[in-house]
């Protein structure tokens, strides 16, 4: 009872001092270099980050001089208190919010029932389904066509402009199609079928619990485009209203610009151009945080889902 554990401590010391002794000087050296280029791409990645976030929080003269480095310099909310005193901004993000939430479920279920047909053997058409839903990915109707069918659905200046358009992106059903054919044997849809599982059944019961981590990738990729979108709302919205978080702090950076030509004072003129330089970034940190706090609940899928359905085999 005692001399098992020791045994098997024993040979893990063992394993660690084999594998320490293996690693030769070059393979130190390898490793070195490679922790430092990661480091510096960090620092290169997290610098932005930390300033913006630290220059929103600054005051409006300590970002124009230059003084913010990566503290806060004189501490201030002025830059949030501009963006949160448009009256618009909640219906902003409230639209946004809806925009993803609804948006991202039809884009899922739209992809998953259209991957789905293509990994079945018995569906014979697959292949040229596949091919001419590739074809659209380098061919499209042009801006102007897009709007007359949307314009002729009679979805301009409603909600669903913002999510029809676009239910479903061909280049996330075919990551999906992959992640289904690579991990769900064929066997297993041959035993629920002989055992009366309906071919829908099997989607809901079998293929979604299994694909999870693929979801949860496509999930990510849907909500931070219908989150960051801006175009489509810009072309096929016109009440106030329905407009996302994106067209609200686009206004917001608008309305607070600075024309020079109105401004004698020097003193002046740095001032609002400073509040201006703060609003930019409050702008960034506000319409960011909701994608930043979403991100770490999915992060354990989305290295293992973009593998496998990038990759057959």
């Amino acid at each position: 009872m005692v001399r098992g554990p020791a045994v098997a401590k024993t040979k893990t010391a063992g394993k660690k001092r084999l594998s320490s002794i293996r690693d030769t000087a070059g393979d130190r050296a390898f490793l070195a270099f490679v922790y430092v280029m990661l480091s510096f791409i960090l620092v290169i990645v997290l610098f932005p980050l930390i300033y913006i976030v630290s220059a929103s929080f600054s005051s409006p003269q300590a970002v124009v001089s230059g003084e913010v480095w990566l503290w806060p310099v004189r501490p201030t909310l002025r830059g949030y208190e501009a963006v949160f005193k448009n009256p618009k901004l909640m219906t902003g993000f409230f639209n946004s919010f809806y925009y993803m939430i609804l948006g991202t479920v039809v884009n899922l279920v739209v992809t998953l029932l259209c991957a789905f047909p293509l990994t079945r053997k018995q569906f014979k058409a697959r292949n040229i389904v596949a091919g001419l839903m590739v074809f659209t990915m380098y061919f499209s109707g042009g801006l102007v066509p897009t709007y007359m069918v949307v314009k002729n659905l009679g979805l301009v200046d409603t909600r669903l402009a913002m999510i029809i358009p676009g239910a479903m992106s061909v280049w996330n059903m075919i990551l999906c199609r992959t992640y289904i054919s690579s991990t769900i044997p064929e066997a297993l849809y041959e035993s629920a079928t002989m055992d009366g599982c309906a071919p829908l059944r099997f989607l809901i019961k079998i293929v979604m619990p299994l694909s999870t981590p693929i979801l949860a990738v496509l999930a990510l990729y849907y909500g931070i485009a219908h989150w960051n979108t801006y175009f489509n709302a810009l072309i096929y919205l016109n009440r106030t209203e329905l407009v996302p978080l994106q067209i609200v702090l686009r206004e917001v950076l608008v309305l607070n610009r600075v024309d020079p030509t109105m401004i004698a004072d020097a003193r002046e003129l740095a001032a609002k151009q400073g509040l201006i330089d703060l609003l930019k970034y409050s702008v960034i940190v506000v319409a960011s945080v909701p994608v930043m706090v979403i991100y770490p609940f999915v992060q354990k899928y989305f290295v293992r889902g973009v593998m496998i359905g990038a990759v057959k085999g």
